[in-house]
C-alpha cells in the first residue's frame, strides 16, 4: 500500500493484510439514491435538482460522509447486508484490480495516453460509469469520475503506524479520506495511491461514495 516515490502523505509503502470484502461494481446513483428518498426522512442532496447532476444514472453528488453512512444503513436495515464505506486500504486494493506497482487502475499507461477514456479529459459533468471504465475486478471509475468517501479518519503520517492487518486508519480526525478522480478538477483522473480527504459535514459536487460489504 502507498508509493515511495510520490507525495509525503503515501509514504511509507508497507504490507497490508485485508479480510475478504466485496465492493459495489459503480458509485451509487441518483436512481438509487432516490429510492432510499422516498423510503425514509432523509433530505435530498444538495444539488439533487441540478439538472446537469441528476441523470439516474450518474453518481450521486453533494452527499456528506454522514449522509453516505446512513444510507449504508438504510440500505443494510432493507436488505439483510451490513453494507458499509470502505477503509482506505479497501479502497486502495479494489481500485488496482489485481495488478500492483501501478499508478491507474488500467496499468501504467498514462490517463491522456489510454484511448478507452479520452472522453472524461472532456468531462463537465459526472458521467454514467461505462464498461470502458471497469479494471481487472470489473470496478468501474476507479480513477475519476468523482471522489469517493472512505471510512477513515485522514491523517497524513497516518502509514508510519498503520496495523499490517485490516487497518482502519487513526481513531480521531478532523477529515475524513476520500480516494479516487473528479469531473471538476483540470487534471480528471487520480493514482490508485494518492489520498484526498474532506470536513465530513461537506457536501461537494464532484464527492459521492461506493458501498462495500464483509464477504460472507
Amino acid at each position: 500500500m502507498g508509493r515511495e516515490d510520490r507525495r509525503r502523505d503515501e509514504r511509507p509503502t508497507h504490507s497490508v493484510e485485508l479480510s475478504p470484502f466485496r465492493a459495489a461494481q459503480s458509485a451509487v446513483t441518483n436512481a438509487e439514491y432516490a429510492r432510499y428518498l422516498s423510503a425514509s426522512a432523509a433530505d435530498a442532496p444538495r444539488f439533487w435538482r441540478d439538472a446537469v447532476l441528476n441523470a439516474a444514472g450518474q453518481p450521486v453528488v453533494g452527499v456528506s460522509w454522514h449522509e453516505a453512512m446512513a444510507y449504508c444503513a438504510w440500505l443494510g436495515a432493507s436488505s439483510g447486508t451490513r453494507y458499509r464505506l470502505p477503509t482506505e486500504a479497501e479502497r486502495e486494493f479494489a481500485a488496482l484490480g489485481g495488478l500492483s506497482d501501478v499508478d491507474w487502475p488500467w496499468g501504467s499507461i498514462e490517463p491522456e495516453e489510454f484511448e478507452p477514456l479520452h472522453f472524461v479529459a472532456m468531462a463537465t459533468a459526472p458521467h454514467v460509469p461505462r464498461a470502458a471504465c471497469a479494471n481487472g475486478y470489473g470496478l468501474r471509475c476507479m480513477a475519476e469520475n468523482v471522489h469517493e468517501w472512505c471510512l477513515d479518519f485522514y491523517a497524513r503520517d497516518a502509514y508510519a503506524a498503520a496495523p499490517s492487518s485490516d487497518p482502519r486508519g487513526p481513531a480521531t480526525g478532523a477529515r475524513r479520506a476520500s480516494r479516487g478522480g473528479s469531473w471538476r478538477h483540470k487534471v480528471k483522473f487520480t493514482r490508485v495511491t494518492a489520498r484526498s480527504s474532506l470536513v465530513a459535514e461537506y457536501r461537494y459536487n464532484d464527492y459521492g461514495f461506493r458501498v462495500y460489504a464483509d464477504a460472507e
